[in-house]
């Protein structure tokens, strides 16, 4: 007996020392953004109508922000989303309750094609916490049309009524403060119409159906505890699409005498009783070629078209409108801007009328000369301003403007010098936004702590972490889109970069520093015309490229880039990575088919060999994950030969020493990133970083062990939707820079308090 219980003590030993070794544990971390300032599209502004300094912006796939007046910079609100709810990082709209500071709502879906969920997500508290509600209607915050809106407005007579505007979906209300909602069945059917092409030089479109795109309540019709008077606008043409309930939503109809050539793009409702209405031939940000700004009274049904400056299409001077705001304090002064306003057109602008419409002066252009200060974001200097989609005048400070922008906000303090002939300044209000889609990480052996290649704003080289780089972006060559950039292991000075060259600062799709990053220099060749993206290494001294451009084989060169070869021994589309102590030696991988692929003489050829997972080869169909993302990859450890990794998405791999066999990594199911950074002390190997799933637990890991065991790194607050990069520093033990999609690029540094 005494036998029996001592074995089952020991089994009870055993099972408990599983248990603690299949947990994941925890590391306290601080995060911060490394400081770009914007970076994306922030499409809608939407102020508190009776708090001041309570405004919110949406963002179209980086989530939403609160401002908070005490620091003078935004907030993110959305950190917490999970990869699996990913879709809810685009914010199709925001509303608030006119009666209710506290409340705020947010509707939540980026894709209409994707089966992910849609939610509205409620807050009592202004964001510090949400309750959600699924609904089944589709969402499209990135998509065609999401500058428009407001879709989602609350009922200023009574806070418990809300009405969504869906893009293919209908006309949805809510009666409980968004806790449920249910479709208003006896809006008319709205046929969504299959959207024109549009055909530009070189260029195609085919805009998705908008379907409706805002909500406005009159709140001087109270009746019944609600507002009488409701307007609702579909983006589409040639049909009616501005329609109307004067009994609180019980029945609708279109309203006589609406214009039907042009499809709406925004409306406000002054408290005059004038609804302003802006139009365009697409409901953008994809092309439009003409438009229109109309009045309409409401009292006695009237129209009037007050547009400031009809677009003249026949003579390559089209445009449309995109945005119109009302200042709260003054109903008759109006603001509007200009979208698409290009080329011979003159260039997008706002402009500004004190008499309801009837005359108009412009900001920028045709005399406005506007100003802009680009002190707290540098790089947006290379960009002029576009996608102006929203504008909001501060109902608390009629001098107190913003517009919108695809890399950020602008404000300004001074709007009303406008009305006595003099410019107007307008600086960046970006600070807090990040909203960067990151492609490549770098952070050097030694110099700057990081240099960051992201989507359509280049990258930047970031001496300073916590501040804007002065200097601005990548230039010479300026890039919109950096795909890669790496360094010499042994040699940092050599820094190179592909990506796809901008057409508004220079040219070129490679660029290369030989001090680090300080300067930048295109290469005098490429490996064949209009090479671009891809994939781009350097040998250990720096002396041998790479570079595997987008559908193409991999080309090396010796020269730095003066002369290309192609690699005739790699397949195309083949990604090559360095050896970091062998400067001759370079590997690369075919993961769906077992080959692994050394070169040991510069990279002028490649033998090759096959390599054995212990699960089998994965299976190229299957789900892998964001194809931008660090998954599927090979990867050499720092200050090793030959030490190879797989990153798979479906686990992590170790090569056995001196062979093309891999070991799994136990407990590792899914990985999204992984990276080196610095050993930890008493280490000498380099401390493995990870985003992905281990042991059932979705986060940010390191390993100071080699895999053996790992500690999550992030919590609960900070998991950012969709991670695509993470690496080390290899300066610093126990700093990271993880690269998310959409919500910028954070650096995180081990608790001092922990």
């Amino acid at each position: 007996m005494k036998r029996n219980l001592l074995s089952f003590v020991l089994l009870i030993a055993v099972s408990l020392r599983t248990a603690v070794n299949a947990q994941v544990h925890s590391e306290p971390y601080q995060w911060k953004s490394v400081q770009m300032r914007g970076g994306g599209f922030v499409d809608g502004v939407i102020y508190h109508p009776t708090e001041k300094n309570l405004l919110y912006c949406r963002t179209d796939m980086g989530g939403a922000y609160k401002w908070n007046e005490a620091i003078k910079a935004w907030e993110p609100l959305l950190d917490w989303v999970s990869y699996n709810d990913r879709n809810l990082m685009g914010v199709e709209s925001i509303a608030l309750d006119a009666n209710n500071p506290n409340r705020v709502y947010m509707a939540c879906g980026t894709y209409t094609s994707i089966r992910f969920p849609n939610a509205i997500l409620r807050s009592d508290d202004r964001g510090k916490t949400f309750k959600r509600t699924d609904v089944p209607f589709r969402m499209g915050g990135n998509e065609n049309g999401r500058g428009n809106g407001e879709r989602m407005a609350v009922d200023p007579n009574n806070g418990n009524i809300i009405y969504m505007a869906t893009r293919l979906d209908g006309l949805w209300k809510s009666e409980d403060a968004g806790v449920t909602w249910n479709r208003v069945n006896n809006f008319p059917e709205v046929k969504i119409p299959v959207a024109d092409t549009i055909i530009i030089p070189k260029a195609r479109y085919h805009p998705r159906p908008n379907g409706m795109i805002f909500v406005v309540f009159d709140p001087k019709s109270k009746a019944d505890k609600k507002s009488a008077n409701i307007y609702v606008g579909i983006s589409q043409k040639g049909k009616e699409n501005l329609f109307r309930s004067t009994d609180g939503g019980a029945t609708w109809a279109p309203i006589p005498g609406e214009p039907t050539d042009l499809m709406p793009t925004h409306a406000i409702l002054s408290a005059d009783g004038s609804l302003y209405i802006t139009y365009g031939t697409n409901p953008g940000p994809d092309v439009m070629t003409d438009g229109a700004v109309y009045k309409f009274n409401i009292s006695n049904g009237a129209w009037t078209n007050i547009t400031p400056l009809k677009p003249q299409p026949e003579n390559q001077q089209g445009f449309g409108y995109a945005a119109v705001a009302v200042d709260p304090q003054h109903p008759q002064t109006v603001i509007v801007s200009t979208f698409h306003r290009y080329g011979k057109a003159g260039g997008d602008d706002i402009f500004r009328s004190l008499d309801a419409g009837t005359t108009w002066k412009p900001v920028f252009t045709g005399g406005g000369d506007g100003k802009f200060d680009y002190t707290d974001a540098p790089y947006v200097s290379h960009t002029p301003i576009h996608w102006l989609f929203d504008l909001e005048i501060d109902p608390f400070n009629s001098d107190h403007a913003i517009f919108t922008t695809g890399y950020g906000l602008h404000e300004t303090f001074d709007l009303t010098d406008v009305d006595k002939g003099k410019p107007t300044t307008w600086g960046t209000k970006n600070k807090g936004i990040e909203e960067t889609v990151a492609l490549e990480l770098l952070s050097p052996p030694k110099g700057v702590p990081l240099i960051s290649a992201i989507g359509d704003y280049g990258g930047f080289v970031h001496n300073n972490l916590d501040e804007p780089a002065p200097e601005g972006n990548f230039i010479n060559p300026h890039f919109a889109n950096t795909d890669g950039v790496t360094c010499g292991a042994q040699n940092s000075d050599v820094v190179v970069r592909v990506g796809v060259g901008s057409s508004q600062v220079g040219g070129g799709n490679i660029g290369y520093s030989l001090d680090g990053g300080k300067t930048w220099q295109p290469t005098t060749s490429a490996p064949q015309r209009g090479s671009k993206d891809g994939f781009i290494c350097v040998s250990a001294l720096g002396n041998t490229w790479i570079w595997t451009p987008q559908r193409s084989a991999p080309y090396v060169t010796t020269d730095k880039g003066a002369t290309w070869k192609q690699i005739a021994t790699l397949p195309n589309n083949t990604r090559v990575i360095a050896d970091p102590l062998n400067d001759a030696k370079f590997y690369a991988m075919d993961l769906f088919n077992g080959k692994l692929y050394t070169s040991t003489d510069n990279g002028s050829t490649f033998t090759e060999q096959d390599f054995h997972l212990p699960n089998g080869l994965p299976d190229r169909a299957s789900n892998r994950g964001d194809i931008r993302g660090g998954q599927d990859r090979l990867y050499a450890a720092p200050g090793k030969e030959g030490d190879l990794w797989i990153a798979d998405f479906d686990g992590l791999y170790h090569a056995k020493k001196g062979s093309a066999d891999f070991e799994k990594i136990n407990g590792v199911t899914e990985i999204h990133g992984f990276g080196f950074g610095k050993a930890a002390p008493k280490s000498n190997y380099s401390a493995l970083y990870l985003a992905g799933t281990i042991n059932g637990v979705d986060g940010i890991f390191r390993s100071d062990d080699k895999g053996k065991n790992w500690v999550r790194i992030n919590d609960d607050i900070h998991r950012w939707s969709l991670i695509l990069q993470i690496t080390g520093d290899p300066k610093k033990y126990g700093r990271v820079y993880v690269g998310t999609h959409g919500r910028g690029t954070f650096y995180g540094d081990i608790s001092q308090s922990k």
